[in-house]
């Protein structure tokens, strides 16, 4: 895939993981749209890098087909990267009692019921391009994370939205495969962004330490440079990829 004049749509594109990439695709010449619920910072960040922005809750249908229809209105609709989501955490069984039943129900309605809202539409829109020479019409990347497979304590609604991510990777690459359409996941581990930056620093250093190699936090470009390998390489399809420096996340 050529991402030279193609449209892109990134969710979460206003900070972290959705940030970085969003800057990567314009700078390789693509037409972005972030669809974020920071209205502010989006702007602010498409005003810079010459992208659209689109308010969007990805847990709404309407929402979704605005940001698809902005999208599909600047060129070619070629790539959809997901990176909107939530981390809370709490135990299943806490001090305060059991586990908040609308805090977990939330996390799974953002992190993977929104990943799929956007998914199904994003693909019905590039069924309808004209294939490129390779015969594909579209690539999806949906952001999962380590936790799905090494959840910690206190990560029970993240690691079940994460772990559906995950589930869901190769039956939807499966269902549009006669589309020419790919669908992929990345399972960062340990990375930089706002969620993190908001624990304590010696926390944040001693995450870092905990990675075998690189010693230290991923970062948005170290996520980006990986998604865009995966438009470019049109072998990658139906699977998840672990970008996280050989680590395996302890109990706490």
């Amino acid at each position: 895939m050529e991402i030279q004049g193609k449209a892109f749509i990134v969710t979460g594109g206003a900070s972290g993981l959705g940030e970085g990439t969003a800057r990567m695709l314009a700078a390789a010449g693509g037409k972005v749209v972030i669809a974020d619920m920071q209205v502010e910072k989006g702007e602010a960040v498409a005003r810079e890098i010459g992208a659209t922005f689109v308010k969007c809750d990805v847990t709404q249908e309407a929402d979704g087909q605005a940001v698809v229809a902005k999208a599909v209105s600047l060129g070619k609709l070629m790539g959809l990267v997901n990176c909107a989501g939530i981390a809370p955490a709490e135990r299943t069984v806490g001090k305060s009692g059991p586990h908040k039943f609308d805090v977990f129900t939330r996390t799974i309605m953002v992190n993977l019921v929104g990943s799929f809202n956007m998914i199904r539409l994003a693909a019905d829109a590039m069924a309808k391009n004209e294939p490129e020479p390779t015969g594909e019409r579209g690539c999806l990347i949906s952001t999962a994370s380590v936790a799905a497979y090494d959840g910690q304590i206190g990560q029970a609604a993240y690691s079940a939205s994460k772990g559906g991510v995950v589930g869901m990777t190769l039956p939807i690459a499966r269902d549009l495969a006669r589309s020419g359409i790919r669908n992929m996941t990345i399972a960062p581990g340990i990375f930089g962004t706002p969620m993190l930056f908001g624990m304590p620093k010696e926390v944040q250093d001693a995450l870092a330490a905990s990675v075998p190699f690189p010693s230290r936090l991923g970062t948005p470009e170290d996520y980006a440079k990986l998604a865009k390998h995966i438009f470019e390489n049109d072998m990658l399809n139906g699977e998840v990829i672990r970008l996280d420096g050989a680590i395996r996340l302890a109990p706490k």
